[in-house]
């Protein structure tokens, strides 16, 4: 993307559209392939950081954004700061920066949420779970994921952007994989899914139920990848049956 601001500033163009490697979509205008190159990309970087170390980060947040048409949101945002330099980001309700500040807030939001309603299985001696999230929140869980968990070996699949975190050995890394279906958990893990199961039911207090609070704190769209919210039939739709401790049978 920041290839296409210097190509767009090189050659004196604006683009009408940023189209993405894949993207298929009819066009009236000539379509310019922009190749990436590091050295372009680093100078505009550091031309705007020289205007504000905050844009930056800022900029790299939005990339990672579900605003729609996000990439000609983040160009003209570049346009009018380039003109118009820091003061644009202390004007809160401007028509360019205010979308792209909704869509960033709404990331941070979801990345904190992830950080909290992320479940880990364990197969086989590799901790795994899956998310499904709005936005491409990976590269910002990376970090505190690593750091969690920097002795053991784990993978966190985004069903989402089909994206795939891996880390072992103190190294982690991204990677684009289309599908990922981790093998049926052993007996072991299926017997402290059920603990835990036991565990979130035996703490609830039947009599202060108040699903509209639950709703606030733990939002149902988090649940479809939740331990303690999946119910036991999941596991016999997978080819295995857990049963709960001191209990006869699959009910408890």
């Amino acid at each position: 993307l920041l290839c296409c601001v210097f190509e767009s500033y090189t050659k004196k163009e604006r683009p009408t559209a940023i189209l993405r490697d894949g993207d298929d979509e009819p066009s009236l205008f000539e379509i310019c392939a922009v190749t990436t190159d590091r050295a372009h990309a680093q100078r505009i970087y550091r031309s705007l950081y020289k205007r504000s170390p905050e844009v930056g980060p800022f900029l790299r947040r939005a990339f990672l954004t579900c605003l729609p048409d996000k990439e000609m949101a983040i160009y003209r945002f570049i346009v009018k700061f380039y003109r118009e330099g820091a003061p644009l980001l202390s004007r809160l309700s401007d028509d360019t920066y205010l979308p792209l500040l909704k869509a960033v807030r709404q990331l941070s939001g979801e990345v904190e949420q992830f950080r909290g309603f992320t479940r880990f299985s364990d197969f086989d001696g590799v901790l795994g779970a899956e998310i499904e999230p709005k936005n491409r929140v990976l590269p910002l869980l990376r970090g505190h994921f690593c750091q969690r968990y920097a002795n053991e070996q784990f993978f966190i699949y985004d069903r989402t952007h089909r994206e795939l975190l891996l880390y072992a050995n103190g190294r982690s890394r991204i990677t684009q994989i289309e599908n990922c279906k981790p093998v049926l958990p052993g007996e072991d893990e299926l017997y402290f899914r059920s603990l835990w199961k036991q565990f979130f039911q035996s703490v609830a207090i039947r009599e202060r139920e108040n699903p509209r609070c639950q709703n606030t704190f733990m939002p149902k769209r988090y649940r479809g990848t939740m331990t303690e919210f999946l119910p036991l039939e999941y596991e016999k739709e997978q080819g295995a049956s857990p049963k709960l401790p001191g209990a006869s049978g699959t009910d408890g």
